[in-house]
């Protein structure tokens, strides 16, 4: 055969290599279009899963409303509790502030009191010292606090208190009571040891009631200017 019969042959060839090569070459880039158009479109079940993952705020209490109510309630009454105990507990720690440590409290006015009588001479005579002081005594013995009593007359505020003293020898009572002065301080009315072996011969330390009652009397007397 000659090469003019075969040329027809190989032209036809030659073209359905081109066809094939094309076609070869146009696959892939359809399973790439495919695989991102399947990759970009989502399903209702994939979006409910990927929306349920992504919501992270929903409550996960699942009591009965009652129940909560009870729990919260317990916490509030909790809470109330532990208040009233810090506010019962300041009240305390101011009260034993003031009893030692103010200066016109009946603890400090106790102690100044005894330090005079303690350092009297008559009164280290008549008992014999060593003094020491204490406060009434209960049934068992117990020496419990001293007595005292607060009051006013005329708008100033008294107080009026009573202790016992012993030495080695006697014993005694001791009486005073304070006024509360115009700048904020306790004065004595009066400050006296009645021995338990000569009670009507007392020994007075202090005795100012004569002179502040006559200044409370001319006070009082002065006219007052007419309006």
């Amino acid at each position: 055969m000659s090469l003019l019969a075969l040329r027809p042959l190989l032209v036809k060839q030659r073209s359905l290599s081109l066809a094939l090569l094309r076609c070869s070459g146009s696959v892939p880039s359809l399973f790439r279009q495919y695989a991102t158009g399947s990759a970009g479109k989502q399903t209702p079940s994939s979006k409910s899963l990927s929306a349920g993952s992504d919501r992270t705020d929903v409550s996960t209490d699942v009591r009965p409303i009652g129940e909560r109510v009870k729990e919260n309630t317990k916490t509030a009454s909790y809470m109330g509790v532990i208040l009233l105990g810090v506010g019962v507990t300041g009240i305390l720690f101011y009260v034993v502030f003031w009893e030692l440590f103010s200066s016109d409290s009946p603890n400090n006015i106790y102690s100044e009191a005894l330090e005079r009588v303690k350092e009297e001479p008559r009164v280290k005579d008549a008992l014999g010292a060593p003094i020491k002081g204490y406060g009434e005594e209960s049934r068992r013995g117990r020496r419990t606090r001293v007595a005292h009593t607060k009051y006013e007359k005329d708008g100033v505020e008294h107080i009026r208190m009573q202790f016992f003293v012993q030495g080695f020898r006697n014993r005694g009572t001791v009486h005073l009571e304070k006024r509360k002065t115009d700048a904020g301080g306790y004065e004595y009315r009066y400050l006296f040891v009645q021995l338990d072996y000569n009670p009507h011969s007392p020994i007075i330390l202090e005795d100012n009631r004569l002179q502040q009652d006559a200044m409370r009397a001319s006070t009082s007397t002065v006219p007052q200017p007419f309006l």
